[in-house]
Order: C-alpha cells, then sequence, then structure tokens
C-alpha cells in the first residue's frame, strides 16, 4: 500500500510539472479541462486537497502544500514549502510564498555557502483575497477575511478582516462590519 502512494505521488507530480503546469488558464478556451486535469495530478502528490479547488496555468507548488475547499493558486504563482491555504482563498497571478530564506549572518563565507534558514510554515485562513504579485514572507499567519492588496510584502502576522497594502505590508482599515484592533 505504501509503495503504491509513492508511485501515486511520483506520477502525479510528474504530470503535473510535465503537462499540466502548461495546459490553458481555466477561464480561457479548453481551459476547464486543464483546471480539472491540474486539480487531479495536484490531489496525488499535495498533503491535503479540499473541494472545487483551482490551480491556475503555470503555479509552482510543492507537496507539503495544503489546499481547502473552493480555493485558488494564482496564474505562475510560486509556493514553496509548507503552506496551508484555508477555505474560499482566492489569489491573483504571480505571487509568491515562502517558507525559508537563505542565511546571511556570517561573513567569512560567502552567502551563496551558508544554506537555508529553518522552515516556517506559512498559514492563511478562509475567506482571503490575494491580490496580484503579493509576497508572503516565511512564517506569517494571515487571519480570516482578510484583503492583501496588489504588489504587498507581508513580513508579519495579519489580524481577522483587515486590509493591508504597501511594502512592508500595512493595515489600511478593517472590513465593514467588523470592530477594529
Amino acid at each position: 500500500m505504501r509503495l503504491i502512494k509513492k508511485i501515486k505521488k511520483k506520477v502525479g507530480r510528474f504530470l503535473y510539472y510535465s503537462v499540466a503546469i502548461k495546459l490553458p488558464v481555466s477561464y480561457s478556451k479548453g481551459g476547464n479541462f486543464g483546471r480539472l486535469f491540474r486539480e487531479t495530478c495536484a490531489r496525488q502528490f499535495l498533503l491535503n486537497v479540499g473541494k472545487n479547488i483551482n490551480i491556475e496555468k503555470g503555479a509552482m507548488i510543492t507537496s507539503t502544500m495544503e489546499i481547502g475547499d473552493n480555493s485558488g493558486v494564482g496564474i505562475n504563482a510560486q509556493i514553496y514549502g509548507k503552506v496551508i491555504l484555508g477555505e474560499n482563498v482566492m489569489m491573483g497571478s504571480e505571487c509568491m510564498i515562502y517558507t525559508t530564506n537563505h542565511c546571511f549572518n556570517r561573513v567569512d563565507i560567502p552567502m551563496n555557502r551558508q544554506g537555508f534558514s529553518e522552515e516556517k510554515p506559512v498559514v492563511v485562513g478562509n475567506d482571503v483575497w490575494i491580490g496580484g504579485r503579493v509576497t508572503i514572507l516565511p512564517g506569517v499567519h494571515i487571519g480570516n477575511g482578510v484583503v492583501i492588496g496588489a504588489g504587498a510584502v507581508v513580513t508579519k502576522d495579519i489580524p481577522d478582516f483587515a486590509v493591508v497594502g504597501g511594502n512592508p505590508a500595512k493595515v489600511i482599515r478593517y472590513r465593514e462590519g467588523t470592530s477594529t484592533k
């Protein structure tokens, strides 16, 4: 049984990166096939996959990612490491989510030889809208109902129902019907 699971993971990953990643975006002619094929492949190698997900063309994803019901990964997104996307997450194009960083503390060793920091998972809550070209750095937790403006660089945790933007991302306001923090 364990061997069959390993084979499914390898086949799913191979098909995803050799074929599915190149298929048309979901909203184009013939795009529904691409969406379904990417979803089918992802189910084989991702840790946890909810219902009705959408992983768009060109998205780089790793096997330690989890994605909740009705959530999507944007066109050409790059998601590396342990990332948990909650339910009903929308993601724009070309977003980047990192869970590690380069080590650079020592000056006697070139930075490209110092390795990487310890992995710090990124957790995205439910009902979150991540705008295009957003960058989320290691260890960040994004609350429920958050809106992240396009191009933002998220370096710190974001509270529930916040609307954030900028570099580094800062709370601009809170969504209507919520109390400010």
